[in-house]
This record gives structure tokens, C-alpha cells and sequence, in this order.
């Protein structure tokens, strides 16, 4: 049996299939092809819209608790990421999160759900352009570490879901039922 490191398998994930062998054949399985996980990226924004639709418009850009940001500051830093992982793993050209962007004139809910939906069309344009082999490249993601381009994309998806999970909390600290996780 061979063990993968966590950049093979996730790797291996979307792009070539794990290879398995035991004592008489080797065979290739895909577990999740680049169509499905677009599909399990969006389900996750899907959901993380539904947070931000939860909040009342005033809390949404001033409720905190201890020394978190407001949510719309958070839902900002997914802006400034989402659009520059897809173009980065389709193209190599990692320019840096939210460069020539600017959020902070953003004040009302309907202004950050615009942007919102403009990131889910723009990620739904560039997914299709990135080349199978791109997402096991690694390389210098955003001038700051080395990684693949299945990790980059998890990693956006994790930090995403990480503060989403942020926005739960505060919906109920604001005595507001948060949209059920499960439902994508």
C-alpha cells in the first residue's frame, strides 16, 4: 500500500486519479472530477450568501464580538480571494488578492451582494479555462508560499468556510437563526 502526502492526494483528487496497485494490477480512480468540485465550491458561496442575506444591513458591517472583524469585512476577504485563485491555478499569473480592487467604499448589504454574484459569474467563466495539468502545478501562490493549485482552491474554500462559520456565530449572538449548513 502506498501512503500520499496531502499534496499527491489532493492532487491526485481532480487531476490524475489515485493510482492503487496491489500484487497483480494497477488501476486509476477519479474521486472528484473538476466539474464537481466547482459544484461543491459554489454550494459552499451558496450558503455563505444566505449568511450574508441572515444579517440585519446595520449588523452586517458594525456587530462583532472580542476582537473578530464585522462579517462584511470577512465577506470582503473572500472577495478580494475567490477571483484571483481561479485566474491564478487557470493561468500562473498570481496576482495579488484584491490587487486593483478596493471594497472599503462598500457600506450596504445590496452593494456587497452585487459583488458577490459578479465573483460566482466571473469564477463560473474562468473554471472551465483551467487546463487539467494546472492543478497540480505548484508554484508561488501570491508571492507568498509554494503550493498546488487543488490545495490553493481548498485553501480558499477552507478560509471561506473557517469564517462563515464566524457568521453563524454572530447570527445567533444576534439571537438569528443561521440558513442550515447542509443545505448547498
Amino acid at each position: 500500500m502506498k501512503f500520499l502526502s496531502l499534496h499527491e492526494f489532493t492532487t491526485a483528487i481532480v487531476w490524475n486519479g489515485v493510482e492503487t496497485s496491489d500484487m497483480t494490477a494497477t488501476t486509476t480512480e477519479n474521486v472528484l472530477s473538476s466539474q464537481a468540485l466547482l459544484d461543491h465550491w459554489q454550494g459552499h458561496r451558496r450558503l455563505t450568501r444566505r449568511v450574508i442575506e441572515a444579517f440585519p444591513e446595520d449588523k452586517l458591517f458594525t456587530f462583532t464580538i472580542g476582537s473578530m472583524r464585522p462579517f462584511s469585512e470577512m465577506v470582503k476577504e473572500f472577495l478580494k480571494m475567490t477571483v484571483p485563485i481561479a485566474h491564478g491555478v487557470a493561468t500562473g499569473n498570481w496576482r495579488a488578492p484584491g490587487e486593483g480592487v478596493d471594497h472599503s467604499g462598500v457600506t450596504t448589504k445590496a452593494e456587497l451582494m452585487r459583488l458577490w454574484d459578479a465573483d460566482t459569474e466571473q469564477l463560473n467563466a474562468i473554471w472551465p479555462t483551467i487546463p487539467a495539468q494546472r492543478f497540480a502545478a505548484v508554484e508561488k501562490v501570491f508571492g507568498q508560499w509554494e503550493n498546488s493549485g487543488i490545495n490553493t482552491i481548498l485553501y480558499g474554500i477552507d478560509n471561506e468556510v473557517h469564517h462563515r462559520g464566524q457568521g453563524f456565530v454572530y447570527l445567533r449572538a444576534l439571537d438569528i437563526e443561521p440558513p442550515p449548513f447542509w443545505e448547498r
